[in-house]
């Protein structure tokens, strides 16, 4: 990680930060627009003088009106680190890194961003402009979208337009958003007077050592008398051809690209010149140009005035540069990487939440608060990072690839550690008279003494879940803190030979935790024990379709059918309606080609399958493991009848919930884990699930985490298949008249429907190609891994789906976390000893239809009043003294859509006090921007006129709290700062 970072500061980052400040102080008339932060901070922090940052200040100091910054894009600065995917992020991942960059920018220089600069992402969600309304900017910019729609928005000047993103939020949270036209966001380097390149005067960057003698790779010709005329006209003539596609006179020029301007004295120079030069001969030109910030260029089309047209909730996904270059094979790349940043992100917000009921409830703690924070803030900032729209994308090279790794385990393993000290803290031996001597932090299995496991629930309801855990018995017995037997089922291990698999029925309060003893059996309750049986290994090229014996799988919710003749799902009945869908799965892979020579190729963006996908396994073999309180159908998929190894492996696990628990959401669920690898090369694999539903071959999948998008198929001349892939970032779903079958993920895939009733999931990818740019950065995507990822199936009417989908979802991101540990000593029990703690018996409830989205300490020393926090700044006071613990960061996310449900689409009214109750006595609440920089009843976002809103003004789209009691309307996502008596 140190390395890679390294190299790139050395090369080019640091220079680019070193010589722009510099540049920047030379001429007032000059702007700069920086896209990520990540170096920036990394600049700030470790090579930045004191000279730099007073520069940096000063050229902060003489903003435009609109209180933009020179030194940052006006809203870009809104990322942590990154300008962020927006096809397989989380909404909750957005959220997250934009909040640290606001955090940062608003605590270190005072500004809070208004634009955005979204160029780059492949793709454009309906999810990113809603958050970036709710975050307070005026406008949104973006330029990756379908080429053959990009020609004809051009075409009729419709690359403007007021996005509404959300159908519910609509014109509360709609934002006015410009598509860069064709020639993107770097400036067109063709020069008819030259065969060099023109306008990037400072040449490419080099690696991994910058040019001793200063001259690096194509450098462009530099701007003389005998050329500057020349050079005029071509800029002039490019602008005049844009202006053309656009409504007003205004013409954004981008003068730069990825990895420019880290020689700024050379780029300005020849930039002045050129400047001046048309703007001297402006009546022979036509054309007057200025430096200027993206927030300058929305300021002059916004004083314009005009009425522009709405989009509705639709969003600019999938992506495609040509006929056969479908951006839809990212949605799947680096499955492994997509999981454990997910992952991450889950272990993050049960750390915060944990963190944060430990800093309310002991104030005198024994745990150093400020490490503590250190520790959540570095798995903070690896997964802000990771959201990279070359991060989790899995566009990266393997060696970038390998740093977000590591990144994220040194963060997951920091916040594993905090939260297993925080527990030896609350119990140690004064408090409950019981010495715990260890707790282990891996995911691994506990020792053959006497163990136990705590349980962390990070959601904001009671749940009644499954844990898992690897034992080295058969027999053990689980007993509750007060020595009451807990229903558990012991099993073998699908995936080692020497463990075994004990399930634990947990049941656990909002945001609390539970411990659980487990021993291995002496003489008392032991856990049920599943028991094995195996079937003979079927060919199912050859299966008799007349003679059909089907083996039932059943719980209170569904009966699964089995074929014995070919090993494979036949059908599943919702029992409480009777409905039964005919479904079988199968995994195919397509074939995609390697050599450019021989035609489109796939590749870590690109997916080009040559063809149809095809069936790969010919045999299936079938083992049920069966017990009171689960049944587990192991599928083994093999090339053929004698093949030794197989190829592909399904785990399907079905829940029997005991009388006296509240079972609905486990039994409403088929659980699957699939084990996918190594492919061959030049293979993606798919598991396609075929139904007699008639689908109409319309998809549903999911934007963000957030809302749904709705997807026909579409039939093209070219590449049919790969542009009709769409990205899953957490739910898919297709539906006939009455019943529907959904699909959740742990991690993001690429999902079609191929055909009417079906439903084909991306699993996983392994590529290799000859294009000289992806060999030049190692972007051939061989991944020679195995990946485990997991679906849950819920299938039902559409309105007990509605129900179920929202908070199934939730349950599967944010499955509790598991930890593990010994007990020294036999001392008696002290009863209801952990009731007694704080973050046991204080659990946080939210309706069914709410999601605490955030409940943590930031750590901010800003100030909330921005007058005060502008002249701390002026006065050089901004972050004197240790982080801020008093500050609790609360959002809250309404889950439903306007009308998608009677009673739960409905606004739900929370007092903010009785929420947080178990947490101290609540004495102010501000309500609060998205980020967190702004006060709501400050924040006056520009209003851009419509037909349909004729006025041009601001608009403040929020409906402040009184006493503490919020009404959350549909989709609504509120923030606030919370303080607590006694700080």
């Amino acid at each position: 990680y140190v390395f890679f970072l390294q190299e790139s500061m050395h090369a080019y980052a640091a220079n680019v930060y070193t010589s722009v400040v510099e540049e920047l102080m030379k001429g007032k008339q000059r702007k700069f627009i920086a896209v990520e932060q990540e170096f920036f901070r990394l600049w700030w922090d470790a090579v930045a003088t004191d000279t730099h940052k007073q520069e940096v200040s000063y050229t902060r100091a003489i903003l435009p009106a609109n209180k933009e910054s020179t030194l940052y894009s006006g809203g870009t600065e809104g990322q942590r680190q990154v300008m962020h995917d927006e096809a397989v992020t989380l909404i909750d991942d957005q959220i997250l890194q934009l909040t640290e960059g606001h955090g940062f920018l608003y605590e270190t220089f005072g500004i809070r961003p208004q634009f955005s600069w979204h160029v780059d992402p492949f793709g454009a969600s309906a999810t990113t402009p809603t958050v970036f309304a709710l975050a307070g900017f005026n406008a949104h910019l973006i330029s990756r979208i379908d080429y053959d729609l990009k020609a004809d928005m051009q075409k009729n000047k419709k690359l403007q337009f007021v996005w509404q993103g959300s159908p519910s939020l609509s014109e509360r949270q709609e934002i006015f958003t410009h598509v860069m036209d064709q020639y993107s966001y770097c400036t067109p380097s063709q020069i008819p007077f030259s065969n060099r390149s023109g306008f990037y005067w400072n040449g490419i960057a080099a690696f991994p050592d910058p040019p001793k003698d200063g001259v690096y790779p194509n450098m462009s010709l530099p701007v003389t008398d005998t050329n500057i005329h020349l050079y005029a006209q071509t800029m002039v003539a490019n602008i005049k051809e844009r202006a053309a596609w656009f409504q007003t006179s205004d013409v954004l020029w981008p003068w730069g690209c990825d990895k420019q301007f880290f020689n700024a004295s050379v780029q300005y120079y020849n930039m002045d010149l050129l400047l001046d030069y048309i703007n001297k001969h402006s009546d022979e030109f036509g054309v007057t140009v200025q430096y200027a910030t993206v927030g300058d260029y929305f300021q002059a089309v916004y004083s314009r005035n005009l009425t522009w047209e709405i989009r509705d909730s639709q969003d600019f996904l999938p992506y495609s540069t040509e006929p056969f270059q479908a951006w839809t094979g990212f949605y799947t790349s680096r499955s492994t990487l997509k999981g454990i940043a997910r992952r991450a992100s889950s272990l993050l917000y049960a750390g915060e939440s944990f963190f944060t009921q430990y800093v309310r409830k002991c104030p005198a703690s024994s745990i150093c608060k400020c490490r503590a924070l250190r520790q959540l803030q570095s798995l903070r900032w690896a997964v802000s990072e990771v959201q990279h729209h070359d991060g989790i994308t899995g566009t990266e090279s393997p060696k970038v690839n390998d740093m977000y790794m590591n990144n994220l385990m040194y963060g997951m393993f920091n916040v594993k550690k905090l939260m297993a000290s925080i527990i030896l803290d609350m119990n140690n031996a004064k408090k409950n008279r019981e010495v715990y001597s260890s707790i282990y932090i891996n995911d691994s299995g506990i020792p053959d003494v006497d163990q136990y496991v705590v349980v962390y629930n990070p959601l904001a309801w009671n749940i009644t879940t499954f844990v898992t855990v690897s034992v080295s018995h058969l027999e053990m017995s689980v007993y509750d803190e007060l020595g009451h037997s807990v229903p558990a089922q012991v099993q073998s291990s699908a995936e080692s030979h020497s463990t075994y698999d004990l399930y634990i029925l947990v049941e656990i309060g909002g945001l609390s935790y539970r411990k659980y003893n487990v021993k291995p059996l002496n003489g008392k309750q032991s856990a049920f024990i599943g028991r094995s049986v195996k079937y003979k290994r079927k060919d199912i090229t050859r299966a008799d379709q007349q003679n059909q014996q089907l083996l039932p799988v059943v719980n209170n919710c569904y009966q699964v059918l089995f074929d014995q003749n070919t090993n494979l799902m036949h059908s599943i009945t919702e029992r409480e309606t009777n409905r039964t869908v005919q479904l079988t799965q199968e995994f195919l892979e397509y074939h995609v080609n390697g050599d450019i020579m021989k035609g489109p190729i796939s590749d870590n963006y690109l997916f080009a399958p040559n063809a149809s996908a095809v069936p790969l396994s010919k045999a299936v073999g079938l083992e049920v493991v069966s017990g009171n309180l689960m049944t587990e159908i192991r599928q083994y998929f093999y090339s053929n009848v004698t093949s030794q190894d197989y190829i592909y492996a399904v785990y399907t696990r079905m829940y029997i919930v005991p009388e006296g628990y509240d079972g609905k959401l486990l039994c409403h669920r088929v659980e699957q884990e699939y084990s996918i690898g190594p492919l061959e090369l030049n293979r993606e694999a798919v598991l396609r699930t075929s139904t007699n539903l008639n689908t109409r071959q319309l998809l549903y999948t999911d934007s963000n985490g957030y809302q749904i998008q709705k997807r026909p198929f579409k039939a093209y001349v070219n590449n049919t298949v790969a542009r009709n892939y769409y990205p899953m970032v957490q739910t898919a779903y297709i539906e006939d008249d009455t019943t529907r079958l959904m699909l959740l993920a742990e991690r993001a895939h690429g999902v079609s429907s191929q055909g009417n009733g079906q439903v084909e999931v991306m699993l996983h990818r392994r590529l290799w190609n000859n294009l000289q740019w992806d060999l030049n950065y190692n972007l051939t995507l061989n991944d020679s891994s195995v990946v485990r990822p997991v679906i849950w199936l819920i299938l039902g009417t559409k309105a007990v789906t509605n129900i179920l989908y929202r908070t199934s979802g939730l349950a599967l991101e944010h499955r509790p976390v598991v930890m593990f540990g010994a007990l020294s000593g036999d001392k008696p029990k002290l009863p209801g000893q952990l009731q007694q703690n704080s973050v046991h018996g204080s659990p946080v409830t939210v309706p069914p239809n709410l999601h605490l989205q955030t409940l943590s300490i930031p750590g901010w020393r800003y100030s909330s009043n921005h007058a005060e926090q502008v002249r701390s700044i002026r006065m050089g006071k901004q972050k004197e003294g240790d982080a801020d613990f008093s500050r609790v960061l609360l959002r809250i996310r309404h889950l439903y859509e306007v009308g998608e449900d009677p009673v739960l689409s409905q606004p739900v009214m929370v007092n903010l006090k009785s929420l947080l109750k178990g947490l101290g006595s609540v004495m102010v609440v501000e309500e609060r921007s998205l980020t967190g920089t702004w006060d709501v009843n400050t924040l006056k976002r520009w209003k851009w006129k419509t037909a349909r809103y004729p006025s041009k003004g601001f608009s403040n789209s929020t409906e402040t709290s009184e006493n503490c009691i919020v009404t959350v309307h549909p989709k609504e996502i509120r923030t606030f700062f919370v303080y607590f008596q006694g700080q």
